[in-house]
């Protein structure tokens, strides 16, 4: 099972979605191809309802604690209501361009 079908799994067990979208973003950084360590999730669920952001990602982190202790080296997060996701027309936001992230690059370091 690759590492971004385990998030669905987990997820689904855990906060019920009414809609997940689970996107590896590793091809934009610096890794080997093939990497599964960078990823967005887009997560609609009731769970989230009454919940600051904070909460709603603490709910997230618990459920892929292993996965974060392990190969996902970063997780973006949009964790929205029904009522939120409606409102946006089912819009997200756009990932930002990788820095590099290379620890040679005086300008990643500046």
């Amino acid at each position: 099972m690759t590492v971004a079908e385990t998030i669905e799994q987990k997820l689904a067990v855990a906060i019920a979605p009414v809609h997940l979208d689970v996107i590896n973003e590793s091809h934009m950084h610096n890794v080997p191809p093939g990497s599964e360590s960078h990823f967005k999730l887009i997560i609609v669920s009731a769970a989230f309802e009454g919940k600051r952001l904070i909460g709603r990602h603490q709910l997230i982190n618990a459920a892929l604690k292993a996965e974060l202790d392990g190969p996902v080296h970063a997780l973006s997060m949009e964790t929205l209501t029904p009522d939120e996701w409606q409102a946006r027309g089912g819009r997200t936001l756009a990932s930002p361009a990788c820095r590099g992230g290379s620890k040679h690059d005086p300008a990643f370091n500046a």
